[in-house]
């Protein structure tokens, strides 16, 4: 029997994305495991599909070779995004706390890499394994996972795409298992508990929260005028991007980086306020929609059949990683944030996105405070921290390590 070869061109292409994205929203809703350890629905469809179409092409039935032009465009859309809602205004209100949280996060990342890279080294492997296996899919999670991958394929690592997305997701269910009963163990040893003040703070904080909130309107000039702003910066980012590959032609450098700087410039000059103020709502919108068809498109395009040379040593970094964020949140993370029932609530929430996502780090503060009581400090530093200061800083330390191999 004929295996029959599919190739669906990129419109199509897309279709079946999206196609596979709402599957995967489905079954999120269906299956509470998903929902619990905050796994992205494209990213349940596409390791679906990419199952179905691993035992499809194994048994000489039927193979994918999908046209994913518009992966790129929705990933660079994403990135971009993330640069227009980066205010140092909102740094500056978080204090001391964040820029002390913010460290601890670098000095993660830095530890990731120097970690995975020196495991893979030991077991034989090529270093970018260990990179793959570090900040890229610990700290960066799936999206920045779906970017260097690709890179990677270029210098000639084989299987890539799909070592950083199986990695990404080993780093979310692990991350959320072991971030409740870290900081719950931190909170009983040291006999801790949200203070008075916490709990006025909370309340007052709330209630700030609730009068300050601008509801901004989301209309089509709204949305076009944020798009502008976004291709504009990704025109600007990918001209500088070309410049500086000119200045050191060994730079392995997404074009997003740059992008994203532009993007961050923009939102904290001209896009500060008046006529050509950010529309934050806007922002989150077009890059949810990028990221959500970013990764459908990467987790779609998996070839997991090229997983099986790498599986063990793979396996073993991630083992290491996971017992690496253990020690690191109980005896770093706790001990310069203060050693305070909020610093045991942060130790909670940097195992979730120092292992995957922001979402998953403030799901695991969640948990903590709903047994324990509020920690609304905590709740404000780490989704600054984690939402776009850790993106840039990331990127520049895998820039720097990638280039180096």
């Amino acid at each position: 029997m004929r295996k029959l070869i599919i190739k669906p061109d990129m419109m199509q292409t897309a279709a079946i994305c999206i196609v596979v994205l709402f599957i995967g929203k489905w079954i999120k809703g269906k299956v509470d495991f998903f929902e619990k350890f905050c796994i992205p629905a494209p990213v349940i469809g596409g390791f679906l599909f990419a199952i179905i179409h691993l035992f499809l092409r194994e048994f000489g039935i039927l193979e994918f070779q999908m046209d994913v032009t518009f992966q790129d465009p929705f990933m660079m859309f994403f990135f971009t995004s993330i640069g227009l809602i980066a205010s140092i205004d909102i740094i500056k209100k978080g204090g001391v706390g964040v820029i002390i949280f913010y460290i601890a996060t670098v000095i993660l990342v830095f530890l990731q890499n120097g970690v995975g890279i020196g495991i893979a080294k030991f077991l034989g492997e090529d270093s970018l394994l260990g990179l793959l296996c570090g900040s890229i899919t610990m700290v960066g999670g799936h999206g920045t996972a779906g970017v260097w991958g690709p890179e990677f394929v270029k210098n000639g690592f084989v299987g890539a795409n799909e070592i950083g997305m199986a990695a990404a997701t080993f780093g979310l269910i692990m991350g959320s298992l072991i971030g409740g009963p870290i900081g719950g163990r931190l909170i009983k040893k040291n006999n801790l508990a949200p203070s008075v003040l916490d709990k006025e703070e909370n309340i007052r904080y709330k209630e700030e929260e609730l009068i300050n909130t601008v509801v901004e309107e989301i209309n089509v000039n709204e949305i076009l005028k944020t798009m502008a702003v976004i291709f504009v910066s990704i025109a600007i980012g990918v001209i500088l991007k070309n410049e500086l590959l000119k200045l050191w032609q060994k730079l392995i450098l997404p074009a997003y980086v740059t992008s994203m700087l532009i993007a961050g410039i923009y939102r904290n000059t001209i896009g500060r306020k008046g006529t050509f103020k950010v529309n934050e709502r806007c922002a989150n919108l077009l890059g949810d929609i990028g990221l959500n068809m970013f990764l459908a498109m990467a987790l779609t395009n998996l070839k997991l059949w090229q997983l099986a040379e790498v599986a063990g040593p793979m396996i073993i970094i991630l083992l290491v990683q996971t017992l690496i964020i253990v020690l690191y949140t109980t005896f770093v993370t706790f001990n310069i944030m203060g050693r305070d029932y909020d610093a045991a609530v942060l130790s909670a929430g940097m195992c979730g996105f120092g292992m995957g996502a922001t979402a998953n780090g403030v799901a695991n503060m969640s948990s903590v405070v709903e047994k324990y009581g509020p920690a609304p400090k905590a709740f404000f530093i780490l989704p600054i921290v984690g939402a776009f200061l850790i993106d840039l800083t990331n990127t520049f330390a895998i820039t720097f390590f990638a280039s180096l191999f």
